[in-house]
């Protein structure tokens, strides 16, 4: 698989940057798509020059308390990092009134016992439409290259806030529009002061800019880097067991293949960080569909060619962080494999067999498959099987899933 197979077509992204527009423009309908993920608005500045500049200064004042290895994400220069910010950011995160119907806020399909994912398969609007996708985990997304399943433009935090608030295919938190938004949270009082801390060079600081400015700026705090495997990585050679010391080193063998696509800090070949020239965003199609052996995927669901219309990219998505998989259940883009056992089982084959229904296929023969999804040769034995689980179960950080700094603020 070449550079060239995984690179979003230059026209394509200047062809949509074309489309005018802000970060704080109401929303474009010319570029929505029948994708899950709709861009609420042109792609900014980053998508078109794929790595936004940071000012060295810019976050100076803000005490990112980073794990051993993590380095510094990157954080665009129109949206420093600040204390104050991210507390809003965290109101604002648990709020219902950034839903229409005030059922559901932000971290309703994002829970922190679950690493900020929901635990369905597929993911549920405040309407009850039903989403052809799961929720991804938030742990680390301030490194995400892009930041959703197949999106190839979607890569500011600020940007993916619009979509879930105003997109409306599917229907997420079903706001109307930027003034609906904005007249819920100016009757809350506690808004009022952290609304003004956050942004004090702002007269009317309550906008639907700064709440996706404050959004963003919440997220990218989540930061998940302490589990058992790290502190062994860091010198504490009794924070695993002998069991999951095997696994890692499997992880890294070609045998498996698993760190073409899981590699470095943020198990993710999606990284993007401060001092970062060239920026990771590639997509693979793992074999998980091949209905009628064409190589297609479900209609609805099809990945990366809803983006750019290469039939190369029919089945590609982003391979999700691997930290904290083992409480993010079920896998993969729709949710279609149970357990992490099942999904050993996926990769040891070479792709999933569909016996019948309307995705019958064969996925070890989808033509586009990567070429890191070719079966586990010799196949597994009972032994490595549970050597690799234990692996993958030292990727929980229960600092992470409890950390008060990312719970709910209006809990009395």
């Amino acid at each position: 698989m070449s550079f060239l197979e995984n690179a979003v077509p230059a026209l394509l992204l200047v062809a949509l940057a074309a489309c005018g527009g802000g970060d704080d423009s109401p929303m474009c309908t010319t570029c929505q798509t029948d994708d899950a993920e709709v861009d609420a608005g042109r792609p900014d500045d980053a998508a078109v020059d794929t790595a936004p500049e940071v000012d060295a200064e810019v976050d100076a004042g803000y005490a990112w308390n980073l794990p051993k290895n993590f380095p510094v994400p990157l954080v665009p220069d129109d949206n420093p990092m600040t204390a104050a910010k991210v507390e809003l950011g965290r109101h604002l995160f648990y709020d219902k009134r950034l839903s229409g119907n005030g059922t559901q806020s932000c971290a309703t399909c994002h829970d922190q016992k679950l690493a900020f994912t929901d635990g369905r398969a597929l993911g549920l609007g405040s309407t009850g439409a039903s989403h052809t996708r799961g929720p991804m985990s938030l742990a680390n997304v301030g490194y995400g290259s892009t930041l959703t399943w197949s999106n190839p433009l979607l890569v500011r935090l600020e940007r993916q806030a619009q979509v879930p608030m105003f997109g409306t295919d599917p229907v997420e938190l079903g706001l109307v529009s930027q003034n609906e938004l904005v007249a819920k949270l100016v009757e809350e009082p506690r808004y009022q002061s952290l609304f003004a801390a956050s942004f004090p060079d702002d007269a009317d600081a309550i906008t639907a800019l700064n709440t996706t400015r404050a959004l963003a700026s919440f997220q990218r705090s989540l930061i998940s880097g302490n589990a058992p495997f790290d502190r062994y990585s860091n010198g504490d050679k009794s924070a695993i067991s002998a069991s999951a010391v095997r696994g890692s080193v499997m992880f890294g063998q070609e045998r498996f293949e698993c760190f073409h696509c899981h590699g470095n800090f943020s198990f993710s070949d999606q990284v993007n960080h401060a001092g970062q020239r060239v920026m990771n965003a590639a997509f693979h199609n793992n074999a998980l569909y091949n209905i009628d052996g064409q190589g297609r995927y479900p209609r609805d669901n099809q990945g990366l060619i809803t983006f750019t219309g290469f039939a190369g990219d029919m089945g590609k998505f982003k391979a999700p962080t691997l930290r904290n998989i083992a409480v993010t259940a079920p896998y993969m883009h729709d949710g279609s494999i149970a357990t992490l056992d099942e999904v050993l089982d996926h990769y040891a084959a070479g792709g999933r067999t569909i016996t019948e229904g309307p995705n019958a296929g064969i996925g070890f023969k989808n033509r586009y498959k990567s070429e890191f999804i070719h079966g586990f040769d010799p196949p597994l034995n009972a032994q490595e099987r549970a050597d690799l689980l234990a692996f993958l179960q030292s990727l929980t950080d229960d600092e992470f899933l409890t950390n008060p700094a990312h719970s709910d603020p209006w809990v009395p």
